[in-house]
């Protein structure tokens, strides 16, 4: 059957129903990203510093991990930092508490899962957001962090951790702190990082040095109180990047001193984008 769309493979006639029917449900979908999105920001935006802290949904109240986790919460409300979990059980759970029982903000950004992820106890109830979708719920982990730390986890630890230093290494994001903590948990994978990948030349020499690795809440504490006191404490859009290279002029059009793209404009008095600039 000839279908609209501009690959040649043919569907039936119920394929095509059904094609059509993921369109506009995709549409609406838009909608509904925008709506976690607005939300998020606006929550979010209320927090102040604060640290994204991953790890394991699995890790049991008993593991050593756990108590770490606990530590790693408490330290970072001791030295002014909120601190952002996925809002799930295991470590993230045990950050939340540290957080929760310091006296400080204890956020949660939960995840709707068809297993495993729950909310857990110790996020604050004005500061617990649930998300449909992933890339919506980990622009939040890094858009309000001041750092990442990095506890035991399974294939979402890993997901948050190499995301995150994806940003860093192309520039998408300033050059916050990512600590991984458990040497023991991590001492593999950073030497495969620094072997073969470095040696396969995927990865530049100073891209191994975007990880710190610690078995210490102090340090790894130590470690981000050194990067907001060179560059001050700001959000992940306000944080300083890497430079990047301007156009040439085009004829008739001159560029503005220092500006990548276009001569300088009149002030805006948008209203709306007077609200966003105040707000972020």
């Amino acid at each position: 059957m000839e279908t609209p769309f501009d690959a040649d493979k043919k569907m039936s006639s119920e394929e095509l129903v059904h094609w059509q029917e993921m369109r506009i449900q995709d549409t609406w979908r838009i909608f509904r990203i925008m709506a976690e999105f607005v939300e998020g920001y606006d929550r979010m935006g209320r927090v102040g510093p604060s640290v994204s802290v991953f790890g394991s949904a699995r890790t049991k109240p008993d593991h050593p991990y756990y108590a770490l986790g606990v530590e790693v919460g408490r330290k970072l409300v001791e030295h002014g930092y909120a601190v952002i979990t996925g809002g799930g059980p295991g470590i993230m759970e045990a950050a939340n508490r540290g957080a929760q029982e310091a006296g400080g903000a204890s956020v949660g950004l939960n995840i709707v899962l068809p297993h495993e992820q729950r909310s857990n106890p110790y996020v604050d109830y004005d500061k617990s957001i649930t998300f449909d979708f992933f890339f919506a719920r980990k622009a939040m982990f890094v858009k309000y962090a001041q750092g990442f730390i990095v506890l035991p986890g399974g294939f979402g630890t890993m997901d948050e951790l190499f995301e995150s230093l994806t940003l860093i290494q192309t520039g998408k994001s300033a050059r916050f702190p990512v600590v991984l903590m458990g040497s023991q948990f991590w001492s593999g994978m950073t030497d495969w990082i620094r072997g073969m990948m470095l040696e396969t030349g995927v990865i530049s020499p100073g891209d191994a040095d975007l990880l710190a690795i610690t078995d210490s809440a102090d340090e790894a504490i130590a470690i981000i109180e050194r990067y907001t006191a060179e560059v001050g404490v700001r959000s992940f859009e306000g944080a300083p990047r890497p430079p990047r290279r301007t156009r040439p002029a085009r004829p008739g059009r001159p560029e503005a001193p220092g500006s990548p793209f276009c001569a300088p404009r009149g002030p805006r008095t948008d209203p709306a984008h007077d609200l966003h600039t105040t707000t972020r």
